[in-house]
Order: structure tokens, then C-alpha cells, then sequence
């Protein structure tokens, strides 16, 4: 897909230093419902956490990689996530990213350069606002799955985000009420919520690179 995978890293690098898309891209994959859902926490003094969205190349193309997570994780069961995780006392937030995601699959924090960051999102679901950032590894970095949280460790590619087909709505029922939502379809693996928000933000991003 790319003519030089060197040179759209640095214009990812670049490009992340402007101004970003923001709430208007996390809103084309909101969950719409004629039910109004509420939850008791609010953006003031949420919790930190970060994820992170790791770069590499692979048969000419750009992957990252996806969670699937376990039934017995306390947030988000089940779901399809970036590698992250909560903020520890006294830890930059881009650590925390690097941390999580070697305890989580493995990656030697040493092998990854951060290149950027997108807008944080806040989850009144569980009440944290989470901060992405945007990492980078000259090769497949070599994983190893926690198996306590992650059940599945895969990859997606640049080509399969910004590729529009891939970005589906449904309808399902959630917490009881009939709900649209909108979610990207990564060889069946539906990527929706705080994440697909996230890599739509990042997506909007890329084509601002590539076009």
C-alpha cells in the first residue's frame, strides 16, 4: 500500500503534531439509542489510563495490534481493546501505555518509540479518561499474551482502517434497549465503543496523510 513505509511514519509524526479531529471523530461511531443512558461518574477527577496504538511493518503494510479481552477482567469483558491500562501513582501517562502493553502482550517497552498522541476520551461507563498514544517498532515485535486478561492478541492493518467498507452499523441490544452501533470489521472482529472511537480519530488522521 505505501510507497515507503519510513516516510508515512514520519507524516503520521508530523501530522500528529497539529491540530487534531477530536469529538468530531470519536461522534461517527457513538452509539445512538432513543434511550438515554446515564451513568453515576462524571469528567470531573476521572481516572487516568492510557492505550496504545503499536506501528510496524508487515508484508508491505502498516499492523497494530487488538485484544480481545478475557470474561474476568473487572471493565470491558469480552471486548476488543488497544493494549492499556490504568495510570499508576507517580507514572507519565505515556509510560503507563508502554508499561501495559508489555505486561499485557509482551512487547519490550525498549523496542517502541512513541511518535504521538490523539485526543484523550472520557468512558462514563467505568469513569476514566483515557489517553491514546501512538508507538512505533522498526519490526514485529515479539509477544507474549497475558492470559489472565487477553484471550486473543491480533492484528490489523492501516490499509484495513482507512479501507470505509470496514466501518459497519448494526443494531443490538444493549442493557436492554435497541441501540445502533457503529464498529469496525476487522476479520470479524468487531472493534466499537471507546476503541473504535479512538481508531476513527486516528483514521481521519491517515487520510489526511495519504491524500
Amino acid at each position: 500500500m505505501f510507497s515507503s513505509i519510513n516516510t508515512i511514519i514520519g507524516s503520521i509524526q508530523e501530522r500528529l503534531k497539529k491540530p487534531l479531529p477530536g469529538t468530531s471523530a470519536h461522534l461517527i461511531t457513538k452509539v445512538e439509542s432513543k434511550i438515554k443512558f446515564s451513568f453515576s461518574n462524571a469528567t470531573e477527577n476521572p481516572k487516568k489510563a492510557s492505550v496504545l496504538i503499536l506501528l510496524f511493518p508487515e508484508e508491505d503494510d502498516i499492523h497494530f495490534f487488538l485484544t480481545k479481552r478475557t470474561d474476568t477482567v473487572e471493565h470491558h469483558k469480552g471486548q476488543v481493546s488497544l493494549p492499556g491500562g490504568t495510570c499508576e501513582k507517580n507514572e507519565e501517562i505515556y509510560q503507563t501505555a508502554l508499561r501495559e502493553t508489555e505486561e499485557e502482550i509482551g512487547v519490550d517497552s525498549n523496542q517502541v518509540k512513541i511518535i504521538g498522541k490523539l485526543t484523550p476520551f472520557f468512558t462514563p461507563i467505568s469513569g476514566f479518561i483515557v489517553h491514546p498514544f501512538i508507538g512505533w517498532c522498526n519490526e514485529r515485535p515479539e509477544t507474549k499474551k497475558q492470559l489472565e486478561e487477553v484471550h486473543e492478541l491480533f492484528t490489523a492493518s492501516l490499509s484495513d482502517l482507512i479501507d470505509d467498507r470496514l466501518l459497519k452499523t448494526e443494531k443490538w441490544l444493549l442493557r436492554g434497549y435497541e441501540a445502533k452501533v457503529p464498529y469496525f470489521d476487522f476479520t470479524g472482529h468487531k472493534v466499537w465503543g471507546i476503541t473504535g472511537a479512538i481508531l476513527c480519530e486516528f483514521k481521519l488522521i491517515l487520510k489526511d496523510v495519504i491524500n
